[in-house]
């Protein structure tokens, strides 16, 4: 869809900004609203209780994602911003992260970190609008191209607050507001729609993968109980034995070698080189020499390693020799096991982990847990006709995931597109908004 523009424009006089519609104005943020002047006392009582937002907490799509609850005598001693209803929190730190959001009728004592600069509007600006205006690509790349530092790049609130911003009248920034909360509305339930598509391909990925390595290919096999919960029955023909029987568990070493980023030695692997199903590089290595020193022992290709610690059911293959950490654990298979049947078992094992780990911290499962996972076996023929299947069904699983992630990126362009052109008058919506709407969303200038 294409949109109108204004009938006249004028030269900004901001580089970035270029032209602005003829009737607009344009003028440093601290000239319509006010920052970081809402502080929470220091001498608070230790009990009372706030709800806090770190920079972590914030995404430029979703905004606030999670709010930590704990006393202020826990608190960081950066939990001191205080909030309300209209205010827009924009991070001064890290500022490519692009941490910003908008603050709507939150909770008395929510309180956010002092890496977010604190704007609140004035009467010369609907907060509907500068919420807007301040998370869009014009404004944020601003705020960028004023950061000082490389590998963590920063802003002061003052410089922040000077970076100079367009601005209608408050009429028209409340119908500019209606219009881009219509209008994101309908994009943001497109993006919902393809995420929940991408859920529920998962899911059915998950349960492909559960009924062929418990139930085999062939609807019509005799079956029989297996004694086990959560595998239920499986082909009568197919062995029931533990793991031990099939395989060697190589448990790594209790200390962490040295490592390096110089292709020096082997590639070290750990639960962040696990989100593939087979490892073939990772992004460290460890020398002859430190692995000499820390008694690291070496992983052959060709084993599948499982997480030990916490999150279950997570299994790859590693393709080239590694050196593993302690939250892994690998399982060497023996000739009767195909490698790639044991990693798909492996993904839908995660209760059995679960059941048998100790908690310390975190749920553990020790060599003698690995040894005992319980397994059904098909003839060696049958497993690679599961794993064939398996495969077929997955690279069309994948194909489809990441049809459904191009769209949501071309929808969250378009998003990011469209509020940049709204708020800095490339594009004419006036006539695009009913006044009904108009006077609902932008009735009570904040």
């Amino acid at each position: 869809m294409s949109f109108p523009r204004y009938e006249s424009y004028k030269d900004s006089g901001v580089e970035w900004l270029n032209t602005i519609p003829s009737h607009w104005i344009d003028l440093p943020l601290k000239a319509v609203a006010s920052h970081n002047n809402d502080v929470l006392d220091e001498r608070t009582a230790d009990d009372y209780e706030i709800f806090y937002v770190d920079i972590s907490s914030v995404n430029p799509i979703n905004g606030i994602t999670s709010k930590e609850a704990m006393p202020f005598s826990a608190a960081p001693s950066r939990a001191r911003r205080r909030v309300k209803h209209g205010d827009v929190i924009v991070s001064t730190v890290r500022t490519y992260l692009r941490a910003i959001a908008r603050i709507n009728e939150p909770e008395e004592n929510l309180v956010v970190s002092t890496g977010f600069c604190v704007v609140r509007p004035s009467g010369r600006v609907f907060h509907g609008f500068l919420g807007y205006l301040l998370s869009s690509s014009y404004f944020v790349d601003a705020v960028i191209s004023h950061s000082d530092g490389v590998s963590y790049p920063a802003i002061n609130a003052s410089a922040l607050v000077g970076i100079k911003v367009p601005l209608p009248p408050i009429p028209e920034q409340q119908t500019i507001a209606a219009f881009l909360d219509r209008e994101t509305a309908k994009i943001n339930a497109l993006i919902a729609e393809q995420q929940r598509l991408i859920e529920l391909l998962k899911e059915k990925r998950q349960s492909v993968i559960s009924h062929a390595v418990t139930k085999g290919l062939n609807p019509h096999v005799p079956m029989k109980d297996s004694g086990i919960e959560w595998l239920g029955e499986v082909p009568e023909h197919w062995n029931k034995m533990v793991a031990k029987r099939v395989t060697n568990v190589f448990v790594p070493q209790r200390n962490k070698p040295e490592l390096n980023d110089e292709g020096d030695g082997v590639f070290w692997a750990t639960m962040e080189d696990m989100k593939k199903d087979e490892i073939n590089q990772t992004g460290f290595w460890v020398s002859e020499k430190a692995a000499k020193d820390a008694g690291s022992r070496i992983l052959s290709k060709g084993a599948v390693i499982a997480s030990c610690v916490g999150n279950f059911g997570v299994a790859s293959i590693n393709v080239v020799d590694v050196i593993i950490n302690q939250q892994l654990q690998a399982y060497i298979p023996k000739p009767v096991l195909k490698v790639e049947y044991l990693r798909y078992f492996i993904d839908v094992a995660k209760v059995y982990f679960e059941r048998v780990g100790t908690a310390a911290t975190l749920i553990y499962v020790n060599q003698q847990g690995f040894e005992n996972l319980p397994l059904v076996l098909p003839p060696l023929l049958e497993q690679e006709n599961i794993v064939s299947y398996l495969s077929f069904e997955a690279s069309k699983s994948e194909k489809l995931i990441n049809e459904a992630k191009f769209v949501i990126t071309l929808l969250q362009e378009r998003r990011t597109a469209l509020i940049s052109a709204a708020v800095t008058g490339k594009i004419d919506v006036r006539g695009l908004v009913s006044t009904k709407t108009e006077v609902k969303a932008g009735s009570v200038p904040c």
